[in-house]
């Protein structure tokens, strides 16, 4: 069968060889294909042969390159293949590294998805933090959104990785472990705690060719079963010994020194039966050490009560690798869900969109245009037929809404304000501005653009609560400035004592918070009160008709068209557009996978704000048509209703993907999401009102009214 297909391909290439013209500039389109069929054709023969993705060959190279050209191209028409790392890590170069140069690992928080409540590495009974200070080169600055979420220091590993230097079993140091810290760190293990090392930037992988299986960071130990270890019941086992491979490349040609691509550990339970007189070289094992269950560590004290003594210990291999330093980031890549899912997604909600779209150019282009043509020859021959339909309210459809005005002109410059920000925001992440993988710079850039978008919320605050006729404007404004973040910061401030209480590293420190307090205070409010003089200033916003003095009594309007009905009728749209995608942006944020491809999320955004422009005027329009004049609230409630969806949806992922233990984890969770869905809800009704003042505007300005 090998050699008819091979037969049956050789005659495919010269037949398109024969037919297509030739190109002196470059391969013809057929030469492409016949370039892609023999692709094809080698990989399927190298995934015959059972080849991994996941191992550091030439050949595993070829499979990921294969699997993630599509991640790999930049542009929209004319397609070019980048490399992960441009991606990324944009604008970064690689460093290089001399023989026997100290190549120091930093140790980041201890995090499990069963949890969410990650706490720091030297917490844990483990060696001591190595007193060396850290070399200038390879110091990073925490910024302020590493600072919220508890990435506030750079540590270092008490691993050493000279370059090039191969060690042996070498002990660290011995650590005894009995009472509190025992039930402790046997809890860990039992919640699934990974550890997460760095090197040269590269966090730790585990991989395994046979499984073709690649993790980043590793676990503190394993639950073994009874069957598999011969006791009695089910038991704890600590991973105590790290096997490190470090792979690099050299190129004198290309580069002077050693370029880091790979790293990688193998973590190994043994008891070295570590002595009370200190720790030798001898307390290793002379070969190297691997998981045996007849030698596994068992976190359980001693026969008469005794502690548990873990001997710490580490070994280094360094293999040379033909691996570019651009690629070696292919691997972290490995099984993420492929592009095609994201651009199903898009395309998908595009076709909502469109049918939206359409919906509505039917009613302005043939019903409206009806309606307005009828109206006007009813007014042109002076017929004395009573008005029908929406042009029936003309007189009250712009009176300002009688109850809670400042509330509503508050929440509109709020939602405002937000959009403002996270528009500016992926737009820097599109132009590569920002690093995907840089933990915190994206909610950095979230905090300071939404307070440098002060004066667009005041601003717009302030036109509709002047519209309104109102005189309060110090109260609307300090609404404005207030209402959101002092809830936000109510919330999270509340949050961050109980994560204190527990220890976790996410507790954010009392000056990050001050911090952050200023910003609110010296920076975001007289922005925001900027903005608001000058929306006082600007003038009135003109209406096409004039508001009767008493307002119109509303007949009983449709169900559907009443709350809570209308709202979540409204929302169902705009919330299944972006569906699938809100399932990847979950499992990045939630599941610690990678979420980078930000051209997708701003799609995806301007989707969303579409459809709710769409539903939102479609929704105002069937209300005007119910002679129901009151759509200020309803149109601002109704796309208000998409960050209630999605509330409702991190509820179900709560219970069918997170698998959260504890009462704290699950606070934790529904806190965060709680304050996503309501600053997501605040910009959907945003968009929603503004939709739906244009289109009032628009289709009564085209209409003749006494």
């Amino acid at each position: 069968m090998t050699a008819i297909r091979r037969l049956y391909q050789a005659a495919l290439l010269l037949l398109l060889s024969l037919t297509s013209p030739t190109n002196a500039k470059g391969p013809s389109r057929a030469e492409f294909k016949a370039q892609k069929i023999q692709e094809a054709q080698k990989i399927a023969d190298l995934k015959a042969s059972g080849q991994d993705s996941v191992s550091m060959t030439k050949e595993a190279a070829e499979l990921r390159a294969y699997e993630l050209r599509k991640k790999k191209t930049k542009g929209l028409i004319r397609k070019r293949e980048v490399s992960l790392a441009s991606v990324l890590f944009p604008g970064a170069s690689p460093e290089e590294y001399s023989d026997g140069e100290p190549l120091p690992a930093f140790v980041d928080v201890v995090e499990s998805r069963k949890t969410q409540l990650p706490f720091e590495y030297y917490d844990l009974p483990t060696c001591e933090e190595p007193n060396e200070t850290i070399q200038k080169r390879f110091r990073q600055r925490k910024n302020l959104g590493a600072r919220m979420m508890g990435h506030s220091k750079m540590k270092m590993s008490p691993y050493q990785f000279p370059v090039k230097v191969d060690k042996e079993c070498t002990p660290l140091c011995t650590v005894t472990v009995g009472g509190k810290n025992l039930k402790w760190l046997r809890k860990l293990v039992d919640r699934q705690y990974r550890i997460n090392l760095t090197l040269d930037q590269l966090p730790v992988l585990m991989r395994s060719k046979e499984l073709d299986y690649a993790a980043r960071s590793y676990p503190l130990g394993f639950k073994a079963a009874a069957e598999t270890t011969g006791l009695k019941n089910d038991e704890y086992f600590f991973y105590n010994h790290l096997r490190f491979t470090v792979f690099y490349r050299e190129e004198p040609s290309e580069f002077e020194g050693v370029r880091i691509v790979g790293f990688d550990v193998h973590p190994v339970s043994i008891d070295h039966h570590a002595g009370s007189e200190g720790v030798s070289y001898s307390d290793c094992i002379d070969a190297s050490p691997v998981n045996d269950p007849s030698t596994f560590l068992e976190l359980r004290s001693g026969p008469t009560g005794e502690d548990v003594k873990i001997l710490y210990s580490y070994e280094v291999a360094w293999e040379q690798s033909d691996i570019p330093w651009a690629d070696r980031w292919d691997v972290y890549l490995v099984g993420s869900p492929d592009d095609e899912i994201h651009y199903f997604a898009i395309v998908n909600s595009l076709m909502i969109v469109m049918f939206l779209v359409g919906a509505v150019a039917t009613i302005l282009i043939r019903t409206l245009n009806r309606d307005i043509a009828g109206y006007n020859a009813l007014q042109t021959l002076e017929e004395a037929q009573e008005e029908t339909g929406w042009k029936l309210v003309h007189g009250d459809v712009f009176r300002p809404p009688q109850n809670y005005q400042l509330l509503l002109c508050a929440l509109i410059g709020t939602g405002a304000q937000i959009g403002s920000a996270i528009f500016m925001m992926l737009l820097a992440s599109m132009l590569r501005m920002l690093n995907p993988l840089k933990k915190g710079q994206a909610l950095t850039a979230v905090v300071l653009l939404y307070v440098l978008c002060g004066g667009i919320g005041g601003y717009v605050s302030a036109r509709l609560y002047k519209f309104c006729d109102a005189t309060s404007w110090k109260k609307a404004t300090l609404a404005t400035a207030v209402a959101f973040p002092g809830t936000i910061v109510a919330m999270f401030t509340v949050l961050n004592i109980f994560l204190s209480m527990a220890g976790s590293a996410t507790a954010v420190s009392f000056l990050t918070i001050f911090l952050v307090f200023l910003l609110w205070g010296c920076v975001a409010t007289p922005l925001v009160f900027v903005g608001s003089y000058f929306g006082f200033r600007a003038g009135k916003i003109e209406v096409p008709t004039k508001t009767n003095q008493i307002a119109r009594v509303i007949p009983e309007v449709p169900f559907y068209s009443t709350p809570p009905m209308s709202m979540f009728l409204a929302a169902l749209l705009p919330f299944g557009s972006v569906t699938i995608e809100l399932y990847f942006i979950m499992s990045a944020l939630w599941l610690h996978q990678l979420y980078y491809i930000m051209s997708f999320l701003m799609a995806v955004l301007l989707i969303l704000l579409t459809t709710v422009s769409m539903v939102s005027m479609v929704t105002c329009y069937i209300q005007l048509c119910a002679e129901d004049h009151r759509w200020w609230w309803k149109s601002f409630l109704n796309g208000t209703c998409v960050g209630i969806y999605v509330f409702l949806y991190s509820l179900w992922f709560l219970g069918m993907r997170m698998g959260l233990v504890g009462v704290l984890p699950v606070v934790v969770y529904l806190t965060y999401m709680t304050m996503i869905s309501m600053a997501l809800g605040l910009v959907c009704g945003t968009v929603g009102y503004l939709s739906c003042f244009w289109f009032t505007k628009k289709i009564y300005g085209a209409v003749k009214a006494d």
